[in-house]
């Protein structure tokens, strides 16, 4: 049985793959945001944990700028974090106003159970494209995010 179309509203029609982005990053946030609930993480905590099992002890503000997210969203993150016992946060030795952030041994346990996330995440998202498609669509989700990204850069620089 095919899948029905999608009902586009009509405000949305001079943007069809606008609104298709907005659909699946929608879906995409849910079902990802489940799969973190049954880890006891909140979205975007994940992504925050990423960074520092690449690199730990680093700044909250090189934190900040690695996932992209604002700083009251980062601290609030980490302070839960640290409550969970996942993180602690010490201020630098250089200077006690810098806070840097480590992982325990709780949220370096945590590399395998997000990476298997990922992996679930990815093949359920994959699951209809070929792997060309797939790769496809990296390529032109990334030159997407790049056209905004320059987008959002020259209207700050021309402020």
């Amino acid at each position: 049985m095919p899948t029905p179309e999608p009902r586009i509203p009509t405000t949305a029609s001079a943007g069809p793959m606008s609104y298709a982005i907005f659909q699946l990053a929608r879906a995409h946030r849910a079902y990802a945001a489940a799969m973190l609930r049954a880890m006891d993480l909140h979205p975007g905590q994940e992504l925050l944990l990423m960074q520092l099992l690449d690199r730990d002890g680093q700044t909250q503000s090189e934190l900040l700028e690695s996932v992209g997210l604002d700083h009251s969203t980062v601290s609030k993150s980490l302070r839960r974090m640290q409550d969970a016992g996942l993180l602690v946060r010490e201020p630098a030795e250089h200077d006690r106003r810098v806070m840097v952030v480590h992982l325990t041994d709780k949220g370096r346990a945590m590399r395998e159970p997000i990476a298997a996330m990922w992996q679930a995440l990815e093949e359920t998202s994959a699951v209809n494209l070929s792997a060309q498609q797939a790769e496809s669509f990296v390529r032109t989700a990334y030159a997407i995010a790049d056209a905004i990204n320059s987008r959002a850069v020259a209207r700050e620089d021309s402020e």
